[in-house]
């Protein structure tokens, strides 16, 4: 037993955690030590009004200790679902023949030049498997493509929502905050996409939403998705650049969004996985501006090769002023020759006036096409390499520059580092 001057707080009940010949309270270590001295500072240190109340018998140190290791344990159990990834998209552009060219490429407003596309950063918290599950996912970005979701922010705030699960049939999975938008055949991350340059099509959807949107997987292979998101008005990356002329006709003007998904089953043969998408936004007042969009990705009986095809419609209805209208039209092959290597190949035709792109000799509207051909061949780990061509060519009179070039073209190499 331990002995104590007169008048000194009787410390049997913690003897067993002290530490002979120290100066203050340490959980005494019988294990093996462990050599991270953070983590050594972090098993020694305590509160020093704990210490203050263990000194004069209050508290028991071994409950003080037990408390410090549970605290520790809730912050590890908060984040040991937790993940951090992103992405570090950078490239090279080249416009062949004339510096000023490529003003219709929908993606890239630097000719000739380097570029730091985007630089993302992820922390996601998904849901599992519970019916009452939650989770998050903020998502932040920087870069010359990088999107802004939260007007107003200083930060580039791509995604920033609330995942919620209500168990109502299968379940509904819910987001509510920022999110990115459900339209399209190309996504907002752009190694995902077939080609580096977005597509006409990509341009004249709503890239980033702000609202509430659920989600509801009827079968395996049908699956739905409808929400309520704020009148943004923007349409194209760049924090906020490429206003699509939507505006709020009274404080209740919102636009309404839906998507429907069907997954062609294994018994369909060489078509089974292949997506086919129907999705829109509506505004149901004069101030919107509405989209549709028909897309999917099929199968073939080739090894290797998938092929897709896309629709877009986009319709103004202000009909006071000089409302946008626009139909898009796309195929899309990709050929996946080896785990390294493959092939992708893009063509649009497009039809349409007051487009945010179209901007061709000083008029505002007209038909015009884009190829593009991409090749991707992964040389190093987790970096996506690849080089690509393409060419822009309008039918309106004017053309893309003082020149009156009715044809651009681009060379570009695209890397992107992806952890």
């Amino acid at each position: 037993m331990l002995s104590f001057p007169a008048g000194f707080p009787n410390l049997d009940s913690i003897a067993p955690y002290l530490v002979l010949e120290q100066t203050v309270f340490a959980p005494l270590v019988t294990g093996k030590i462990n050599n991270n001295k953070q983590q050594l500072e972090e098993q020694m240190k305590f509160n020093q009004w704990t210490l203050g109340l263990a000194a004069v018998g209050a508290v028991s140190l071994a409950s003080a200790v037990r408390a410090d290791e549970a605290k520790l344990s809730a912050v590890q159990t908060a984040l040991s679902n937790t993940t951090i990834s992103g992405y570090v998209d950078v490239a090279a552009q080249y416009n062949l023949g004339d510096a000023g060219a490529g003003a219709l490429n929908p993606s890239l407003g630097i000719p000739d030049g380097f570029s730091v596309n985007v630089v993302n950063i992820a922390i996601d918290k998904p849901q599992d498997e519970s019916p009452w599950a939650s989770g998050y996912h903020i998502e932040f970005n920087a870069g010359q493509d990088a999107l802004n979701a939260a007007v107003g922010s200083s930060v580039g705030i791509r995604q920033a929502y609330v995942a919620l699960r209500t168990p109502v049939g299968n379940g509904i999975d819910w987001k509510v905050g920022a999110f990115d938008g459900i339209t399209g055949y190309e996504g907002n991350t752009g190694y995902s996409n077939p080609n580096y340059t977005r597509s006409y099509g990509y341009a004249v959807n709503p890239a980033s939403e702000v609202g509430i949107l659920g989600a509801y997987k009827i079968s395996s292979w049908l699956s739905v998705q409808a929400g309520m998101v704020n009148r943004t008005g923007f349409l194209t990356p760049g924090g906020g650049t490429g206003n699509n002329g939507e505006y709020s006709v009274g404080l209740s003007s919102h636009d309404y969004i839906g998507a429907i998904a069907l997954t062609a089953p294994d018994s369909w043969g060489f078509l089974k996985g292949s997506v086919l998408n129907l999705q829109t936004v509506q505004g149901f007042d004069s101030g919107s501006v509405n989209n549709y969009s028909v897309n999917g990705t099929f199968s073939t009986p080739v090894t290797g090769l998938k092929v897709g095809l896309a629709y877009d419609k986009v319709q103004g209805l202000d009909v006071n002023n000089q409302a946008l209208d626009g139909n898009i039209y796309g195929v899309y092959a990709t050929y996946q020759a080896t785990s390294k290597l493959s092939y992708n190949v893009r063509g649009e035709y497009v039809d349409g006036q007051n487009l945010p792109f179209f901007y061709v000799g000083g008029i505002n509207n007209g038909k015009g096409e884009e190829v593009t051909v991409t090749v991707e061949y992964d040389l190093w780990a987790n970096v996506v390499s690849r080089v690509e061509g393409r060419w822009d060519h309008t039918e309106q009179s004017g053309g893309y520059n003082a020149q009156g070039n009715a044809d651009a073209f681009m060379l570009a190499l695209n890397l992107v580092y992806k952890f």
